[in-house]
């Protein structure tokens, strides 16, 4: 037997034995691993099955996807962030509909000319749903390739990315290409760890170079850490008779389509208060009153760090009209607060929501 052969055989062994239960393997139909995908990016596995699981309930099939309202569809995805992998996934469903019989397509090219479908997401559906030898390369599989030819480049640049995708060819087999990229995937999510990898009972350890150097806990090589950039901002939780006030983002805005309270990015020399008040006011035309301070949420997303003060208040004129002038939101409610578990806000809004409901704070709304 020749190299390659000899590794994956004893991997595919090993995954046969260790694989996890994911409910997406049960029988590897294409709309489910679609959706799996799209889900794991940037996600724990724990979650993605739990959200998974939900999903299949509320849209079991393409049809049904494609039927639902996009905001039933942010709801269900509510948590997961990058809101516009949810927006393409149903415009993608429609698609489907449309153009491909409902059904997802099996070669590279259709896949790609569909919303949200990278090259990486097109070659995990051909190769795990489809059975076709396309080469997968996840985080997982970049720290596993990278000890396992001790690489000591950088494994985020051009050129070792390139080799770890010609290396992940130059190992899968054309009979099992489903099997293999989940293996080792599985590999590296389950003993090739970042941290204290459990290579004493390794199976592909006698291959790993790495662990023949002594380099395991250096590999993969990382560039340089990017810098939290750090946005503060402020929302104004208006209340009036019970009801509070919530608006919808634009869609082609950060966060499209999803709700908030109105507020914004504190310019330079503004205090969170004065945000707030301007923020509200060239929002909705909305003048503010009573304003006490709520709590202040820190989230943390892919090169941000965002601080958001919020504060509660009252419109100025108990005669106010209720309807604002929007000029930063597509349409508005008034609602009662167990309303809001409708709505899908962003991470920072929605932990202001839960504060809310759970009277989490000393000044949350009754």
């Amino acid at each position: 037997m020749n190299k390659p052969l000899l590794f994956s055989t004893t991997l595919l062994a090993w995954f046969t034995e260790n694989q996890r239960p994911l409910p997406w393997r049960k029988d590897y139909q294409p709309y489910q691993i679609w959706i799996s995908e799209i889900m794991g990016q940037q996600t724990q596995m724990d979650r993605v099955v739990v959200y998974f699981q939900h999903w299949l309930a509320q849209f079991p099939d393409i049809h049904t996807l494609a039927a639902a309202s996009e905001q039933a569809v942010f709801k269900a995805w509510e948590g997961l962030g990058y809101y516009s992998r949810a927006r393409n996934i149903r415009k993608t469903a429609e698609l489907l509909i449309q153009e491909h019989g409902s059904e997802l397509p099996n070669n590279e090219a259709a896949l790609l000319a569909l919303p949200g479908i990278g090259p990486y997401t097109a070659a995990a559906i051909l190769s795990i749903a489809f059975q076709q030898a396309m080469p997968l390369v996840d985080a997982n599989v970049e720290r596993v390739l990278c000890r396992l030819e001790d690489i000591a480049e950088p494994a985020k640049q051009a050129a070792t990315k390139k080799q770890l995708l010609q290396l992940c060819a130059e190992l899968l087999p054309a009979d099992d290409p489903r099997n293999f990229n989940q293996a080792l995937m599985e590999l590296g999510a389950l003993l090739c760890t970042p941290k204290q990898p459990a290579c004493r009972i390794c199976p592909v350890q006698a291959y790993c170079q790495a662990f023949r150097q002594g380099t395991v806990q250096e590999r993969p090589v990382s560039g340089p850490k990017p810098k939290k950039i750090d946005i503060s901002m402020a929302c104004g939780i208006i209340e009036d008779q019970g009801r509070l006030y919530i608006q919808q983002r634009l869609p082609d805005d950060v966060w499209g389509g999803l709700w908030e309270f109105p507020g914004g990015r504190l310019e330079a020399g503004e205090s969170p208060e004065q945000a707030v008040r301007r923020e509200i006011l060239e929002e909705t035309e909305f003048s503010i009153v009573d304003l006490r301070y709520v709590a202040t949420v820190v989230h943390h997303y892919s090169k941000y760090r965002v601080t958001l003060h919020a504060f509660q208040g009252r419109l100025q004129d108990t005669q106010q009209a209720t309807t604002p002038v929007l000029h930063a939101a597509s349409q508005f409610f008034w609602v009662h607060p167990d309303e809001l578990t409708r709505f899908a806000f962003p991470a920072g809004h929605r932990q202001l929501v839960q504060r809310i409901l759970h009277r989490e704070t000393s000044t949350a709304l009754p």
